[in-house]
């Protein structure tokens, strides 16, 4: 497992039906070694951090593999690493094999694996296909945010290296499936209510929603 690109960018105003809005999703890869802090790596910025950024999605990483199913799925399209807003193109890193709660060593830094990747229209926005929103989350090639356990640096070429895996064993495609399809799958929502591993919020969303399915089996 290695990094392909590392990518960073501030956010921008752009227009969107007739609007204005800020998005930093805009991200370019750079060359050589870059810092990875608590919030995000050097020269990266996120743009509205009630919904993007914080500890628990400090760090977004997409692999590669399924760039290789867009660019097969939607040739129409241009597709230059960091197209998705990722920090981090990886090879050999992909959402399925992935636990809430494993930890990796890329380059020096190290990092933890928290939730899933689910866009807003702004991924929409940047590709120019309004509806790409729902067909990302209909395909499940999300990508995996990271929380900074220990800061360091990463540049294109480090390897992955795998430090613990979860004992849970949730992955994180788990909690998408919950999430965008199989919202009354009773026993996964209980499971993820109790998974001290999930960010806090997600635990919250989960138990709220845990609460409105018990009833129903009553």
């Amino acid at each position: 497992m290695r990094v392909l690109s590392v990518n960073v960018g501030v956010p921008r105003e752009v227009t969107w039906r007739g609007k204005r809005v800020t998005t930093g999703i805009y991200k370019e890869p750079v060359v050589g070694r870059v810092p990875v802090r608590a919030l995000n790596l050097d020269g990266d910025r996120q743009a509205d951090l009630r919904v993007h950024g914080g500890p628990d999605k400090a760090v977004y990483a997409y692999p590669s593999e399924f760039y290789d199913v867009w660019r097969r799925e939607r040739p129409e399209l241009a597709f230059p690493w960091g197209q998705f807003g990722e920090n981090l193109t990886t090879e050999g890193l992909v959402d399925h094999e992935v636990n809430v709660g494993d930890r990796f060593r890329f380059g020096t830094a190290e990092l933890v694996a928290t939730q899933p990747r689910l866009p807003c229209f702004k991924l929409g926005l940047k590709l120019g296909r309004d509806e790409f929103v729902t067909e990302f989350l209909e395909r499940g090639l999300h990508g995996i945010y990271f929380a900074v356990a220990r800061e360091g640096q990463v540049k294109a070429g480090d390897r992955i290296v795998p430090l613990r895996r979860d004992p849970h064993g949730f992955r994180v495609t788990e909690i998408a499936r919950l999430y965008a399809r199989d919202r009354d799958d009773v026993e996964g929502t209980r499971r993820a209510a109790d998974l001290d591993v999930l960010p806090a919020s997600w635990g919250e969303y989960f138990r709220r929603r845990l609460a409105r399915l018990e009833p129903v089996l009553e």
